[in-house]
């Protein structure tokens, strides 16, 4: 009701919920686990992680995390309260997803919380109009309900919030013992956080009017050579976005549109470009030390994740005031929320204070205007970068021992003290070229015991390089139309299309941004669905064809075969999962509504989907990931990606392991290693993109489709390792799933392993699948 009076008084806006959401009305039946909590689905997780049993990588052999340690829990040893190796990896896997499953999480809720305050708890959910009926697939699938307001967001919060508390109750010192109850835990955490994925851009997406389900989304531009440096500079960094479009909203309404330039690093660049497109992203999260010091920015705003702990210190370096605009990155900054925006601004400009914190994004967006504005004029006289000149950068390199300590702080090896000796010979070529493998991560400088400012001196040596980085990436779309899940459902589940390849989280890349853009390519070409989300979606932005054309350009961003698709920002990983999901709601008819087992059995046998997060670094790509394997989609990461302390390997020489139910007869069926991992790292993107053609087989491909996928793998691995692979007969089920242009170069080596001919069945883990005489389902 808007309105009610009576004797005692009036009440405006009061919602009346009976039940989970007021007036919720939905035919689909309730399924049997909606709000599950961390056991509700284990029976599920222990089945996939029997046949993907973990491999622990540990970093060391001791466990710090109590009082009573450190323990030795090398040799089989036990640890003061009991615990064993693989457990204790476990549990430091799940305290890792918990921690980014709470990241999105509490974006999520800060986000809610002040759009509701902004424009009220009855602002309707739109993510795509008429061509997005199942709007919110994660959340109808986990929770049950369909969400139609902001306010019914808040009951999801509810549950996402109280879950992550359980499971953080978990890994408490005496408590969870056994590594499979903690990895199906880790399982729980990445549902949790596909959830809130999910719910923060649905939030975004209605209110600030992002592009909806749009597969024709402009281009923007993307690279520090796109920035006008003329011009006053803003620079927004993080994954939080009001902050950044008060900024541009107060531009528009005091005339200064295209007077200021705003730029962006990380997953804030991507949203605010959803916004306005005028907007420029600067890159992916590594790049927040060499723009920084470029001294481009004249006023630097930081909001959540992912932003560089010593920001404050190099803002101070180039003289540029910052803004911290979120209460979980306060960075040691007075809180100016509640003063004038008159005395925030001559505070920052006189230099009194190196910069403030405001909880208020609509301050945000006055403040930081005006500050940029003044900054730029008084900055415009100095000399503020710290980016050295080519004869200042040949004298730091004469000061080189050549003692290799920055090579080994490097996370890549990279061979920085064989180029900084070349430098000191007048020839920069050597470091120019390393500054494409850079991570940004600023270990090198550290290391260096003669104070070289060696990522600097990196950033100097490719500085033509650095100036003609001009890109353009789709701004990210949102969700993936109903129409075009149709469309591609029965090619993807019949194996026609061949797979769909998701490049996903952070900058972290062993070789440089652009293996993602040729992996992107590469699989395009072949016809599968790329799709990209956050640092990943700009790395495939910053490549050029021999034509001069980016990735987004050369391909269509439509969710069908041959498409590059740009989803949005790491928020906006949903969608890919939400796709998976909905090409069993929409395409295969199944009950979405509470009903998690069976959808997820579901992908697992028929969709052959695979992330790869090639250049995966926080604590928020492990609970991403962690949400696509209790789907059943495996996840790749780069070879850093070891660092997360464990894998989810199957063994293709177990035949017991690869058995399945006909969902039609009830008999057992083994159908081979597909697919083999569930969780692995790949050293080069060769492997990577062997394994991506591999992973994408599923037991339910039609020979048809099987014969596709080989003809992928074969090619491949032929043309990126030089032979056969040796593991042929495993994946070829009879002598139709053959590809028909190699039968006479197969069927000897078939022949000398053994080929036994097996059916192709409709296939199911879960014994309640299988169909009863009468054609239902027991």
């Amino acid at each position: 009701m808007s309105e009610a009076k009576s004797s005692t008084g009036t009440v405006k806006d009061l919602d009346i919920q009976i039940g989970k959401i007021k007036g919720e009305q939905w035919d689909e039946k309730e399924g049997p686990t909606p709000f599950p909590d961390h056991t509700a689905l284990r029976n599920w997780d222990r089945m996939l992680l029997t046949r993907y049993k973990p491999l622990y990588i540990p970093f060391c052999d001791l466990c710090c995390l109590c009082t009573y340690g450190k323990c030795d829990l090398s040799g089989g040893k036990r640890g003061a309260c009991g615990i064993g190796m693989e457990a204790q990896q476990s549990r430091i896997v799940l305290l890792a997803a918990c921690i980014g499953a709470a990241t999105h999480i509490s974006h999520g809720r800060h986000l809610v919380d002040h759009l509701i305050e902004k424009m009220g708890r009855r602002t309707p959910i739109d993510v795509g109009g008429s061509n997005v009926d199942v709007e919110a697939p994660m959340i109808r699938l986990v929770c049950g309900i369909k969400p139609k307001t902001l306010g019914d967001l808040e009951i999801v919060l509810d549950y996402l919030e109280s879950q992550v508390t359980e499971l953080l109750a978990a890994a408490h010192t005496g408590q969870e013992s056994d590594p499979l109850d903690f990895e199906s835990k880790v399982f729980h955490a990445g549902m949790l956080d596909h959830v809130g994925l999910e719910l923060a851009d649905m939030a975004q997406i209605s209110a600030f009017n992002l592009p909806k389900a749009d597969p024709d989304a402009v281009l923007v531009e993307l690279g520090l050579g796109t920035i006008d440096a003329e011009k006053p500079v803003i620079l927004v960094i993080g994954h939080n976005v009001p902050p950044a479009i008060d900024i541009i909203q107060y531009s528009r309404e005091h005339g200064l549109s295209g007077k200021i330039e705003v730029t962006g690093i990380c997953c804030t660049a991507i949203d605010l470009t959803r916004f306005d497109p005028s907007a420029k992203i600067v890159g992916p999260i590594s790049w927040q030390l060499r723009y920084i010091r470029s001294g481009v920015p004249d006023l630097i705003v930081v909001d959540e994740q992912c932003v560089r702990a010593d920001l404050l210190i190099e803002a101070g370096n180039i003289q540029a005031p910052l803004i911290a605009t979120s209460s979980k990155n306060c960075a040691g900054l007075v809180d100016r929320t509640d003063d004038d925006p008159d005395d925030i601004v001559r505070d920052l400009i006189s230099g009194a204070v190196p910069g403030v914190l405001i909880l208020d994004p609509l301050k945000v967006g006055e403040v930081a205007v005006r500050a940029a504005l003044e900054s730029h004029e008084i900055r415009k006289t100095k000399k503020t970068s710290t980016i050295p000149t080519a004869e200042e950068l040949i004298e730091f390199a004469k000061r080189c021992g050549g003692c290799m300590e920055c090579t080994r702080a490097c996370p890549n090896e990279t061979p920085l003290s064989e180029a900084m000796k070349q430098a000191a010979t007048g020839d920069l070529s050597f470091l120019a070229d390393i500054y494409d493998t850079c991570i940004g991560c600023g270990r090198c400088d550290d290391a260096c015991n003669k104070e070289i400012p060696i990522h600097s001196s990196l950033v100097a040596a490719a500085r033509e390089k650095v100036l003609n980085e001009r890109y353009s990436v789709r701004a990210g779309r949102g969700a993936i139309q109903d129409i075009e899940i149709r469309e591609v459902g029965g090619p993807i589940v019949l194996g026609e299309i061949p797979g769909v390849v998701a490049f996903v989280g952070c900058a972290n890349f062993p070789n440089g941004a652009s293996e993602v853009a040729e992996m992107a390519r590469e699989f395009a070409k072949r016809r599968y669905i790329a799709v990209a989300t956050g640092c990943s979606a700009m790395a495939i932005g910053m490549y050029r064809n021999e034509d001069g054309q980016t990735p987004y350009e050369e391909f269509h961003g439509r969710f069908d075969a041959g498409g590059i698709v740009n989803a949005g920002s790491c928020v906006s990983n949903a969608h890919i999962s939400g796709a998976a999901i909905k090409i069993a709601s929409i395409f295969a008819k199944r009950n979405l509504r509470g009903n998690y087992e069976e959808i997820a059995d579901y992908v697992y046998n028929r969709v052959g989907a695979v992330g790869v997060a090639w250049g995966a670094m926080s604590q928020k790509a492990a609970a991403i990931a962690a949400g696509f394997w209790r789907l059943g989609i495996p996840v790749i990461v780069g070879p850093h990606g070891a660092k997360y302390r464990r894998m989810l390997l199957g063994r293709k020489d177990h035949d017991e392991n690869w058995y399945v139910f006909d969902s039609r007869t009830g008999e057992k069926v083994q159908v081979g290693p597909v697919p083999e991992h569930l969780f692995v790292t790949a050293e080069t993107k060769e492997e990577a993109m062997v394994l991506i053609a591999k992973l994408c087989m599923r037991p339910n491909d039609t020979s048809r489709g099987r014969s596709m996928k080989l003809t992928h793998y074969i090619d491949l691995y032929k043309r990126l390792y030089g032979i056969m692979p040796d593991d042929l007969h495993l994946f070829i089920r009879s002598p139709a799933d053959i590809p028909i242009t190699m039968k006479e170069e197969l069927l000897p080596i078939l022949q000398e392993r053994g080929m036994h001919d097996r059916i192709i069945p409709d296939p199911t883990l879960l014994k309640s699948q299988i169909r009863t005489q009468k054609g239902g389902r027991s």
